[in-house]
């Protein structure tokens, strides 16, 4: 006789507004096992999420928010009021759970006990509204099959969440692909299912605010990459090299090389030889996308990506505190 398996949900978020009313009501129907955790929202979110049947956590204002720290204390709310739970959805609140999706989740993780996060096909919900939304809606198509990691979204096999500790809360960004790392050196594996899992509000209309995302996951690449230096291969070092080869290294040595020779300045045409790379491979991926566009943001990317590492590397170095890069 198969056991159905008990659900819990923890939804975080900060100053969503109506994106959080909306992921609260495509949740309803187990708002009972429902946890949102807010960090210092000016605008009506907690009430909101109480008058929908949410437990309510506030994190305290004495250390920085982060979305790891406030994962970690959904999940410990959560068990607490729920001791039973045997998997977790985690759910940003800019986000929508696709009907159906928790159901499919928990079936899978019983089903397939070697696997201890299933993630499905997060969208967006305006992809037309800019291009930057467009990119996100294209980045989130991940392949589907065995995975080294998952984005905000997914669903936890609980125990195995416990046995390595949760989320690093010192994380500003990249956390889920942290946790992952660790999850997979436990031996647990994390499986991408063809399956629509969330809608997701990026809400990106300016150039500006693209800039500021981008250079969170450059901060990201590199956050994770100092929290396991000592590990054997490491953590996010290829996409850490790659951001600083295209967007320190080359260019000084385009400018090295053209100062000794005015033939050293033909190495600039690996710039558009790699933006045609980058386009060719979107429109194998996706036919439809404006391959051109995602290819010069991609390419672009680099920059911001750079500056975000420099930052990291700024503040770790300091001992300063890690605050969030915020992009709405």
């Amino acid at each position: 006789m198969t056991v159905e398996p008990t659900i819990g949900i923890v939804i975080i978020g900060r100053n969503e507004g109506e994106r959080l009313t909306a992921c609260l009501d495509s949740i309803r129907d187990a708002a009972a096992r429902t946890v949102y955790v807010d960090s210092g929202s000016t605008d009506d979110s907690i009430s909101n999420a109480s008058q929908a049947g949410a437990d309510v956590v506030e994190l305290p204002m004495d250390q920085p928010f982060t979305a790891g720290r406030a994962r970690n204390a959904g999940f410990e709310r959560l068990c607490e009021l729920h001791p039973d739970i045997n998997y977790v959805q985690f759910i940003d609140g800019d986000c929508r759970v696709a009907e159906g999706w928790l159901d499919f989740a928990a079936r899978y993780l019983q089903q397939n006990t070697d696997v201890v996060v299933v993630c499905g096909r997060r969208k967006e919900i305006h992809p037309k509204d800019s291009v930057y939304n467009d990119l996100c809606d294209f980045e989130w198509n991940t392949p589907v099959g065995e995975s080294d990691a998952c984005g905000g979204d997914f669903m936890v096999v609980a125990a195995a969440f416990s046995a390595v500790n949760g989320f690093s809360a010192a994380l500003i960004a990249g956390e889920e692909p942290e946790l992952c790392f660790r999850l997979r050196q436990a031996g647990g594996k994390i499986y991408r299912a063809d399956q629509l899992m969330t809608w997701h509000d990026a809400a990106m209309h300016s150039i500006v605010q693209w800039a500021r995302r981008t250079q969170r996951a450059g901060y990201a690449y590199a956050a994770r990459s100092a929290m396991h230096r000592h590990v054997a291969g490491g953590l996010a070092r290829r996409e850490n090299l790659r951001i600083v080869v295209w967007a320190a290294v080359l260019p000084f040595m385009i400018v090295v090389a053209g100062s000794l020779h005015p033939g050293g300045w033909l190495l600039a045409l690996l710039y558009p030889m790699q933006l045609l790379r980058l386009r060719q491979q979107i429109q194998k991926t996706d036919p439809e996308a404006p391959a051109g566009k995602f290819a010069a943001l991609l390419l672009l990317g680099k920059w911001p990506e750079f500056y975000g590492q420099l930052t990291f590397l700024s503040r770790w170095l300091r001992g300063a505190e890690q605050t969030l890069i915020e992009y709405k």
